[in-house]
């Protein structure tokens, strides 16, 4: 009997919304937005410079940033601005592949910044022109890891029903999580990080097409990190929750536990040709390298993607992915990113001829 084949990435795009927001403007804006704590504001700007952030993108004009949002602002927002990053992520996904939408049989939509009943793609779906049949998979909490996790899971699904196409799709506001009245390290942190953004891939199995296979993925969750990264949840609508610093914490643990998420794909560090992360800030950036024995400065890449577009939650690792497989390559490649739970997620990509 021949083995089944592996799902294989037919391909990865992105989409960023319209406004371009400048690290300099977006420092002066919050410096005026808590004039009133100016004194505790300077000591943590800073952290404004430090990010490694030149530009990232927003669903809204800066200028909204400053006038008070509640749930149902913050919604509307969502909403319009989710459902076209949507359409455009994913268009530009089925335009790399030569397919069209209403080839899709599944659609997993992975957004942890809004809350949407019907679903982002059902919303979408006749914009996009997808089938009446199609199978909905909407999946939320996932924060960061949200992309690698989805890859890992349009995969699975690839492979239990072999030549069917799995359409992933991510979509994340993290600006619009911004609060002007809450004068906190975790807010001004989020503040210097957070763009939007949205990346879709398409997965297939059970034929040839396609030069990447996606050959495992794990996940590996630490006991007692529930409240490291996620939201609170409140009258304003979401608001940011870092309790501990990421940095230091993806430095001492991350390394131990790449070493059984390969183990669980079927592989041994010395099997990987690069490890392509996503990119939470500059600090975690050279903490990954050190976790992960890379050399300083190995993970370009993820570098420049965090200087042009912030860190934009679940999206961002395919924004790397989608860069690394531009470029001549290693043989495999480990998409890994880390996200609430506290948890490390990993997917494993193999070049094929």
């Amino acid at each position: 009997m021949t083995a089944p084949l592996s799902p294989r990435l037919l391909s990865v795009a992105t989409a960023s919304p319209p406004h371009v927001l400048h690290q300099s403007e977006v420092t002066m804006r919050a410096r005026d937005i808590f004039g009133r704590r100016q004194g505790e504001f300077d000591r943590i700007a800073p952290v404004f410079e430090n990010a490694g952030i030149r530009t990232r993108r927003s669903v809204q004009p800066i200028a909204w940033y400053s006038e008070p949002a509640g749930w149902p602002e913050r919604t509307r927002a969502y909403l319009e601005g989710g459902c076209d990053l949507f359409i455009a992520a994913a268009q530009n996904a089925l335009d790399k592949a030569g397919l069209q939408a209403s080839d899709v049989d599944t659609v997993v939509t992975v957004s942890s910044t809004g809350i949407a009943t019907p679903s982002l793609e059902a919303r979408a779906a006749e914009r996009l022109g997808l089938r009446p049949d199609v199978a909905r998979i909407p999946v939320f909490g996932l924060g960061c890891a949200g992309g690698v996790t989805g890859l890992g899971l349009a995969a699975k699904l690839a492979k239990a029903t072999p030549g069917s196409l799995v359409l992933l799709v991510c979509v994340e506001l993290c600006t619009l999580s911004f609060r002007g009245e809450a004068f906190s390290k975790a807010n001004i942190v989020a503040t210097a990080l957070f763009g939007d953004g949205a990346a879709a891939a398409l997965v297939r199995a059970g034929d040839r097409d396609g030069a990447v296979e996606i050959t495992g993925s794990a996940e590996h969750q630490w006991p007692g990190t529930l409240d490291i990264m996620g939201w609170d949840v409140d009258a304003e609508g979401l608001g940011v929750v870092f309790a501990k610093s990421i940095p230091p914490f993806a430095e001492e643990h991350l390394g131990a536990a790449m070493e059984g998420l390969l183990a669980r794909m079927g592989l041994a560090r010395e099997d990987v040709g690069r490890f392509a992360c996503h990119p939470g800030g500059a600090k975690v950036i050279t903490a990954l390298e050190r976790s992960l024995g890379l050399p300083q400065g190995e993970l370009d890449i993820e570098r420049d993607v965090l200087s042009e577009f912030g860190n934009m939650s679940a999206p961002t690792a395919l924004f790397v992915l989608d860069r690394v497989l531009e470029r001549p390559g290693p043989d495999v490649t480990v998409l890994t990113a880390m996200g609430p739970g506290f948890t490390a997620s990993a997917c494993a990509l193999a070049r094929v001829a």
